[in-house]
């Protein structure tokens, strides 16, 4: 095989950094210390990271951060409601405080830390943390979830519409469980969306895959006069319902109930949002999804597709190293950099594609395009 000068240099740099020689020279050299020590830290941090998401885990299965939201406590204080002895508590408390979930407080109190103060009042955060204990069973054996071998997953029976001939077959019961996991963890994602692109020029907006209406809801705040639509899963439609009965709106949003994979969407709206949609779905689904929301738009009108993005600046290991895992143990869909996306809308009948800047691109980026 050839390199070019470029590649041949990186090879014997790889293998100078790779030299136990080396290394040991640059912990000591002090030009060149700190950043060894940082890269080892990196990696240690790489190799714990288990264990730092079982002591986020044990904490929310054990309501500490709401508990401690009133004021900070001592081992002696929680323990009982910990049900563990003080020592072992304190044990957990401490290494919470070791990842910046809690701090100390004095010499024996815990307070919440850099981290754990967003857990208080934010439901979603603690949803998705108890979630993930699928994911982590779904990856006892990461290379046989790689090469295929797993006859069944906890993330593809839990999310059993995505990969699902006919999704409308699921229970009712399946249905409540990922239909509240979806609103639960889906507020951020709305709030940052509608900020990057208001929809006062708009006169009807329908949300396809829309869920409980979480996204729906907040819009409805925000532009009262919106004429609104949504669509989804006749069982999920259903839950919807009661949720917008209860917000006082069950007259003014349309609700239809359907398989975008075999029925067509309705027509009306000048405006279309997939909302965390398109990433659940591998390509030749998704490009059905948008084929099918092309067809109820009309000539002009805007498509809002918001959801995570691979090589996303500073937040690449949520794209392609989370969301590449988490979607491949669910057993459907991926998350694609911009440059797919695009692709993907012009050849389903969009132009004019714009990516827009949102406040917390980790979780929620924004791309509108034009029905062409």
């Amino acid at each position: 095989m050839q390199f070019s000068i470029l590649e041949r240099w990186r090879i014997w740099r790889d293998s100078k950094l790779a030299s136990p020689e080396f290394q040991r020279w640059a912990a000591d050299f002090p030009l060149t210390r700190w950043e060894a020590s940082r890269r080892a830290r990196a990696l240690f941090d790489i190799t714990a990271g288990f264990v730092y998401s079982q002591i986020l885990y044990a904490c929310v299965e054990l309501d500490l951060f709401d508990q401690l939201a009133a004021g900070p406590q001592t081992a002696a204080d929680l323990s009982g409601r910990m049900g563990m002895s003080t020592t072992a508590a304190d044990r957990l408390l401490r290494a919470a405080v070791a990842v910046d979930l809690l701090e100390r407080r004095g010499q024996d109190r815990y307070g919440l830390g850099r981290l754990g103060i967003a857990l208080p009042g934010n439901p979603g955060i603690a949803a998705m943390v108890k979630h993930h204990r699928m994911l982590y069973h779904d990856l006892d054996n990461p290379l046989a979830l790689f090469r295929g071998e797993l006859s069944e997953t906890e993330l593809g029976r839990y999310w059993s519409y995505a990969g699902s001939a006919d999704p409308a077959a699921d229970s009712d019961q399946r249905v409540a469980e990922y239909s509240t996991l979806m609103s639960a963890s889906s507020g951020f994602v709305a709030e940052d969306a509608l900020d990057a692109y208001p929809l006062r020029e708009f006169q009807c907006l329908m949300d396809v895959g829309g869920g409980e209406g979480r996204f729906l809801l907040q819009v409805a705040k925000r532009w009262p006069d919106l004429k609104l639509m949504l669509f989804d899963l006749p069982a999920v439609v259903e839950r919807a319902a009661s949720h917008f009965d209860d917000a006082g709106m069950s007259g003014r949003v349309a609700i239809h109930g359907g398989n975008i994979k075999a029925d067509p969407l309705p027509k009306g709206a000048d405006i279309i949002s997939l909302v965390r949609v398109i990433l659940d779905h591998n390509d030749d689904g998704a490009i059905e999804i948008l084929r099918a929301v092309r067809a109820a738009l009309p000539i002009g009108g805007t498509l809002l597709l918001i959801e995570p993005m691979s090589e996303t600046p500073g937040a690449e290991p949520v794209g392609d190293a989370y969301f590449g895992l988490y979607l491949l143990a669910m057993g459907s869909g991926r998350t694609r950099p911009p440059r797919e996306l695009k692709a993907m809308l012009t050849e389903t009948g969009f132009d004019k594609i714009r990516l827009l800047q949102t406040r917390r691109p980790l979780q929620t980026r924004l791309m509108v395009a034009r029905a062409a």
